[in-house]
Formats: C-alpha cells, structure tokens, sequence
C-alpha cells in the first residue's frame, strides 16, 4: 500500500484558533511551512521580505499562547506582518499584497478583525496597545495589548513617552521588543533562556510579589531598598535596566527563533499578574532564507524575484531615481561648499543620503526614526552658520510638523528640506504618499515651496536651495526614476518666486507644479489638435507664486488649469486666491484646479492611481473642454 500523502500543517490553519488547536511540537513544522509560504508570496508580487522573515516563529508563538483577536495584537512598522496575514484568514489573497485591489502591505483595520490597528509609520504601536489595554480594564472587558516593536522603531522618542505612561495598564500590557539586529544583547545560550522562564514563572513573581508584600510592612525605606536591590541584581544578569526605570518588568533577551523557549515565556507572561512586561527577543532578519540572510539591506524590500536564486527582477538601465539625483548632486555642491551638511531619519539609500554620505561621511547625519529631533538638530545647525540638507519623506516630514513651525519658520531659520516621495508612491499606497506637503507647508509665513518637473530640475533646486540663506526652503521630488532629460553640469541658481513657460499659445494656460508637466504638455498636444492653442507653464514655485506671470496668463487666456500631485489647499488654492483679491476673474475667466481627490486612495500602479485621481493627459483635456462648454462665468473646482 502506498503512503498516504503528507498534508501540510498550513492547510490546517486558517486562523489563529486552528493553530491553537496544535500540539506544541507541531509548531517547528508550521512555521517552516509558514516562511516557505511567505517566500513563494513576495517572489510573485515584491513587498518588504526581511522583517517578515524573521518574525515568523515570533508570530506563531503569540498566536498559540495569547487569545488573538481578543487580546489585541499591534505590529509596529506594519510590513513585518505578512506571516500574521497569513495565519488570520488572508492566505489566499496573500499574493495580492501591495497590488490594486489586494491585501495592503501594512496592517489595516478595514481589513482584518486581527488587524486592530493600522500601522505603517513607526513607533506607535506602543501608545495603541496601551489604549487597548487600558479601554478594555475601564470596561471591565477580557483582552491585552500586545506591542512588536522593532528595535529601529525605538529610536523614536513616542515610544518612551508611550512606556512612561504604562502603569495604568498593569498587567494587560505586554511589549514585545525584536530586536533584529543584534543592537542591544544577543541571547546568551540555553543560561538566556532559563534565566527568561525563571524570571517569568508564576514561582519566582510568586515568591517576588510575597517578598514585597513583607517588606512593605517593614517600612517604606526597606521596601525601596529590596525592590531596587532585586531590580539591580536582575538587570545585572538579563540586562534591561532602562526598561526598569520606565516601570516594566524585563523579561530576556530571548532566542526568537527557538520556540521551545519563546512559548513558555510567554505563557509565563500571559498568566502573571505582573505588568505591564517588556519581552526582549532576538531575531535575523530574513532568517531561513540565505539571500536576505546574507544582504539583509538588499532584502529588506524587494521587487518581485526568483525564490530559487534570489535575483530580483528588476528593470535594467533607465533614467537615475530621483533620490540619486539629488543625492549625488548635493554631494558635488559640497566638494566647493563645506558648510553643507545632510540630515536623514533612517531613510539613507531611500533619500539619497547614502550617496552624500559615501563623498561626506563626517557631513552626513542618520538620526534614526526621530524626525522630530532631526529637523530641530538641522534648526540648530543652521543657527550657528551650517547649510542643512532635512532630506525627509514627504509623509514622514508630517511627524516633525510642529518643529517645523515653530523651531524653523517662526525663527526663519535657512533649513532646507529635500522631500522625497510627493505625490502617489504606488504600490506602499496611502500611508507613504506624499499627499499634503504643499498644503502644509505653503501656508508658512518665511517658507518657500518648491517642486521638481523632472531631475534637470531637482538638480537645479538643490543648488538654489544650497544658495538660499534667507529662510526656510523646500524642494519636493516624486518616488522612481525621472523622466530622462540631462542634468546640465552648469546648474542654474533659479530667481526665487518664478516660474518658466515650456510652450506659448493663446486660449487655454495649464500651470503644472512638479512633476505632472509630462502630461500637462500631452493635454496641450491633444488641445492643439483640437484647434486650441495652448500655453504650459511649469511653475517651479508654490509659494512665493509667480504672480507677474499668473496675472499675464489671465489677462490674454480664455481658460487657466492649476495641476498638481498634492491635496486640496496647495497651488490651486493660492492661485485662486490671488486671482480673487486681484479680481482678475470678474471678466469671466474660467479658472479650474486639479488636485488629488479628497480620498486616501489605495495602492496600486502609479498610473492607475493618477487615473482614479483624474492627474492625467486626457483629464487635463476634458477639465478644459468642460470649462469652454460651460455657460456661466466665474470660479469652478474640476472634481477629480
């Protein structure tokens, strides 16, 4: 009789209650399954490989011991949980990660009840699980919060003002600390783990909470002195003393790999009275998978590849990706100008930096996941004379908004502020597009706003921003590669405040900002082959506007389009304004501003994102159409 076949474990979960229903020495085999599941899925559609990698015995472990989706389970810096997809009920739309229409690449409440809580920036995962802790014991309520945080993420001061709070959660709180790459304490052997479970189990708390109790009736003195002595002599042995301080009780380092040794500590944990409770656990990122063993960078997110050999399947040749653009070019400018210096917050090859870094390495800042600090540290650098270069993503430059107010515009301190990422980014959808920076900073007094058509220009702005020392400056690109122009090796100091015209006519003006100019320039060749004659103006600045210009173009066109890769309150809105206190519309000029939609929109192919956000060719074409077609005068918003 031949064998029966071997039915994977994976085909047996389909929720974290099937996996409960496993005997514990099952669990080596589903997670091996579980990250050759996971492999498989991001060689199909690309995505985030490494974290995910090595979090996958992690992941199974706090679903067999804690009471998911009861007890409430918050993944910082979301792209570590595509395993924790996989065990909820969403293995088979796993290979629709990061595509239109597919599972997102972060968590997402609309999409899980094991999801309770979105998560794509970093470091908020803390101050959440503390506010599920802390609803569900003022409701009287069964259900923790449970933290993974990276120890990247804890490079950013709201996770400590999160554990400064947490007492009030008591033992309902429990922070899981990954530490996955070794920057804190390896795990010492078969000694790290025993001294985990004897610190954790119910005899030793046991016997702590009855010492406590003695030595509180012997006085307060004798009772602070013991509990710092145990403290002290715990933090000797296991490390953790910091976390102490904070009010946690320390539990590792721990193998995160190894569950015969993470589920009895977090058993410990899940029945103790103690808390709230840090976990410290070790793990490799891209563990089990020797390519992103061996280049953990390189495979920390990856294009679609080969699972057999690892090579990515990424487009050769090509325009430079704008980030190198203005890495590179920032890095020649301070061959000739020491005074240059660059600030990234844990984003170097993402913002170019690296490539600064590589020509200027004692001129190049990482801050880590703190740009808060960051922009203040390059308000600081300013202020005594240094030209600073805050290269932030645009929807991570949204954390420091408030030093950016007050601690560079108020003092109008020449911070210059090199945003990566505007506009739609893709596939890493709403929580990474860079939607609102015009908005949010054009309404700055001292402020100027800039945006980049193409890398010829972006290589332009970073040279007029390094020669800009009246102020605050910020010159904002889009994620990818550029349109392919040549970078003259002359660059050219733009007059601040003043756009340029690409292409004269004489009935309809598009005013494009950044890097919607290609299609601008597609909708006035489809315009003019409609019989109408069509002016381009790219206009470089958000603020201060080319008025000169704005006011020319009104007076001697019928119809004037504004269109730009940002929200509602950027360029449009200036213009209009101007166009209002002028009264420069009172002669029936039909005005209409192209903006994103007032949606956060999914992620998707950038293309289709544009067409759902109504930025492209033909709906430039049809806004203008609309407008001429239009029987009354005046001022009409084109929805998008």
């Amino acid at each position: 009789m031949s064998e029966r076949p071997h039915t994977p474990l994976l085909d047996t979960v389909d929720t974290p209650a099937d996996l409960r229903k496993l005997k514990q020495e099952q669990l080596r085999q589903l997670s091996d399954e579980l990250r050759a599941e996971m492999i498989d899925a991001v060689g199909t559609t690309g995505g985030h490989l490494g974290s995910g990698l090595g979090v996958v015995e992690l992941t199974t472990a706090i679903h067999y011991v804690f009471d998911t989706p009861t007890d409430k389970l918050v993944w910082d810096v979301g792209h570590q949980c595509y395993p924790h997809k996989i065990l909820t009920g969403r293995r088979d739309r796993i290979r629709t990660l990061r595509q239109g229409g597919g599972l997102s690449g972060f968590t997402k409440r609309a999409e899980s009840e094991y999801d309770p809580f979105g998560a794509a920036h970093s470091s908020t995962s803390i101050s959440a699980a503390l506010g599920f802790a802390v609803a569900n014991k003022m409701q009287q309520r069964p259900g923790r919060g449970i933290a993974v945080i990276g120890d990247g993420a804890m490079s950013a001061g709201m996770a400590y003002e999160a554990m400064n709070n947490a007492e009030q959660a008591g033992n309902r709180l429990v922070v899981i600390l990954n530490d996955n790459d070794m920057s804190i304490a390896p795990p010492v052997g078969g000694l790290s783990a025993y001294l985990a479970r004897m610190v954790s189990s119910s005899e030793y708390l046991g016997l702590r909470s009855m010492a406590s109790k003695i030595a509180r009736k012997m006085g307060r003195r004798v009772w602070g002195g013991l509990e710092k002595a145990e403290e002290f002599a715990r933090g000797m042995v296991t490390g953790g003393t910091m976390f102490e301080e904070l009010g946690f009780y320390y539990v590792g380092p721990i193998d995160g790999h190894n569950l015969d040794h993470l589920i009895p500590v977090l058993e410990n944990v899940r029945d103790s009275e103690q808390g709230p409770v840090l976990i410290h656990v070790v793990t490799q990122k891209g563990k089990g998978y020797a390519p992103a063993e061996n280049s953990a960078d390189k495979y920390h997110g990856v294009a679609k590849f080969d699972v057999v050999t690892g090579e990515q399947k990424k487009s050769k040749g090509g325009p430079p990706a704008y980030q190198n653009v203005f890495g590179e070019t920032l890095a020649k400018l301070a061959n000739d100008d020491p005074k240059i210096c660059a600030i990234t917050a844990a984003m170097p090859s993402g913002t170019g930096v690296d490539k600064f870094a590589k020509a200027h390495p004692d001129k190049a800042f990482d801050v880590g996941i703190a740009e808060q600090h960051g922009v203040t540290f390059a308000a600081g650098l300013a202020a005594e004379g240094m030209r600073p270069f805050a290269a932030i993503y645009s929807t991570f430059l949204q954390r420091a908004y408030d030093q950016v107010v007050h601690d560079v515009a108020i003092q109008n301190l020449p911070v210059r502020f090199a945003i990566d990422r505007a506009g739609l980014v893709g596939a890493d959808g709403c929580t990474h597009a860079g939607s609102f920076d015009i908005t949010y900073l054009a309404t700055l007094p001292n402020m100027v706003v800039m945006a980049a058509a193409d890398e010829a220009e972006l290589a332009h702005m970073t040279y007029t921003a390094a020669k800009y020392d009246d102020g605050p400056i910020a010159f904002r690109y889009p994620r990818g590669a550029g349109t392919g122009v040549e970078i003259p090796e002359q660059l050219e100091q733009l007059e601040i405040g003043k756009g340029r015209v690409v292409r004269e006519g004489s009935k309809v003006a598009i005013l494009s900002l950044g890097a919607r100019l290609e299609e601008a320039k597609k909708a006035a060749d489809q315009l003019e082959a409609k019989g109408l004659s069509t002016t381009v103006a790219d206009m470089r600045f958000a603020k201060p506007l080319d008025t000169a210009l704005i006011e020319k173009l009104m007076r001697s066109h019928e119809v004037v389009v504004t269109v730009e890769e940002g929200a509602i309150g950027g360029l449009g809105a200036h213009v209009l304004t101007f166009a209002s206190d002028e009264g420069l519309t009172d002669s029936g000029l039909k005005v209409r501003t192209m903006r994103l939609p007032d949606i956060f929109q999914d992620q998707d192919d950038p293309t289709k994102q544009y067409d759902e956000a109504g930025l492209n060719a033909p709906h430039i074409v049809d806004t203008v159409l609309n407008a001429l077609r239009h029987n009354s005068t005046g001022v009409e918003e084109a929805r998008a």
